[in-house]
């Protein structure tokens, strides 16, 4: 007589019984990918990031300053704070860009990132963000984990942990970056830092296939199949009687799980060639520019279309691995990166919107600190913590809509500030959590991602709708 067990372990090549231990694993202990209910009603359920790594200039892209161009060359009256050498002489350096009123909101938007400004009426713009550090290294690990030092979850991962994903066949966080490389600090950005393992970002490729060693070998025969499944499972449970409480050997157990169900559906979530040629052409994917950085802003909203709650678009890394960094040329370099993301980052909006899935799917575009208003080697900018603009569409956030301001020359942020701890405690809000009970016992210690008594952050309610 077969057992219930014994009949699901060895029919389909154990695909049933695998999806059964998935299913009844317990919620609350965070080893499981399993949909789980937020602390109120959502307005999203589902974030892309979109990294801008290097730092975007405010004042070149999104917060225009006449002074710039009254006083081009004129030493500032106040010392700004350089990171690199060659901006001594702080003299103040005009935009090389016009800028102009686009939409019906009227905001003013730089000339090098048309198709952005396209979207203004559908974008909440805030010009008054703050950062901590002037390095790109801490910079970015604050945008992604609250704070600046490594070894802490990232925002997806405390995304997973909270939510799970609405697709049991597909992880909850996932990663696209430019297959030719990685941007700083790599896979750093992604971890899980303390939270158990199974929450941190998952790479998915956008060259050749999507998600390495997903299928067994063609000459492997379902029954050989199912035995190695169940012999990797029964070495793997004999460890963790060893171990017990090691989440990285649980997670280890967990992604095969995970990986027998994606077997069934990452290929034709994944499958670009069911689009259209045009929603194609509307990413760029016609164009040598903006193809690589297209596919993966298609690929991100196939995937929370899919069920995915969280994923992260990194840029391109050529000419350089952190693109937006315009020490150099703040004309040229910024040219050629723009050219590159500009499209794909409005197509991934609209397409959105077309479909119905903005709603409830919210789109962050920033970068990890602005620039400075003074000049660098003469044409380019120098790193600046204490000002920069980020926006952010979709999710219940405010429509064509600006937040906050910087003084004359956008060296500071200085009406209606916004910390990355309070960004975090919206977006988290936004998701239908509290980000003061979003909370993770660590060293005897309830830690959160906002860390609200030390940091103070609070949801920002002016940029929601």
């Amino acid at each position: 007589m077969l057992t219930r067990r014994d009949m699901l372990m060895s029919s389909a090549l154990g695909m049933g019984w695998l999806a059964s231990q998935f299913m009844t694993q317990a919620v609350g202990g965070g080893l499981s990918l399993a949909r789980r209910k937020p602390h109120f009603k959502p307005q999203a359920k589902a974030v892309i990031m979109l990294v801008q790594n290097g730092g975007p200039g405010q004042m070149d892209f999104f917060d225009p300053k006449p002074d710039l161009t009254k006083y081009d060359g004129v030493v500032h009256r106040e010392k700004v704070e350089t990171f690199q050498k060659g901006s001594e002489s702080n003299k103040l350096l005009k935009s090389p860009f016009k800028f102009q009123q686009r939409g019906q909101c009227g905001v003013e938007l730089s000339e090098v990132i048309p198709h952005i400004g396209e979207l203004a009426d559908d974008i909440c713009l805030v010009r008054s963000m703050v950062s901590e550090h002037n390095n790109h290294t801490e910079g970015l690990v604050l945008l992604n984990t609250g704070k600046i030092f490594p070894g802490r979850p990232a925002f997806g991962s405390w995304v997973s942990y909270a939510l799970g994903t609405e697709n049991a066949n597909l992880p909850a966080y996932i990663v696209l970056r430019d297959p030719d490389g990685y941007n700083t600090s790599g896979t750093l950005l992604w971890q899980n830092g303390w939270l158990p393992a199974l929450h941190r970002g998952t790479e998915v490729n956008t060259k050749g296939s999507p998600v390495l060693n997903l299928q067994p070998h063609a000459k492997m025969n379902a029954t050989t199949r199912s035995a190695q499944l169940a012999a990797i499972k029964k070495l793997n449970e004999i460890h963790l009687e060893k171990f017990p409480g090691n989440t990285e050997l649980e997670t280890r157990i967990a992604n095969y799980e995970l990986a027998a169900r994606m077997q069934l559906e990452a290929g034709a979530t994944l499958d670009l060639s069911r689009e259209s040629e045009s929603t194609k052409k509307l990413y760029g994917l016609d164009q040598k520019e903006t193809a690589g950085y297209g596919l993966r802003c298609l690929m991100a909203r196939r995937l929370v279309e899919a069920g995915v709650r969280f994923v992260q678009v990194f840029p391109p890394v050529k000419p350089q691995f952190q693109p937006w960094d315009a020490h150099s040329n703040s004309k040229t370099q910024n040219e050629q990166i723009a050219a590159k993301c500009d499209l794909p980052s409005k197509a991934l909006i609209c397409d959105l919107k077309q479909r119905g899935l903005l709603d409830d799917t919210i789109v962050l575009w920033s970068g990890e600190f602005g620039r400075l208003p003074v000049s660098q080697n003469g044409k380019g900018r120098d790193h600046n913590r204490n000002a920069f603009s980020l926006f952010l569409a979709g999710g219940g956030f405010k429509p064509g809509h600006v937040h906050g301001a910087t003084d004359d020359v956008g060296y500071r942020s200085v009406q209606d500030i916004v910390t990355m701890p309070d960004l975090h405690a919206t977006l988290l809000y936004q998701l239908g959590l509290d980000h003061t009970k979003l909370t993770f016992e660590h060293h005897n210690s309830p830690e959160s991602l906002t860390d609200a008594r030390v940091t103070g952050a609070k949801v920002v309610k002016e940029i929601l709708s």
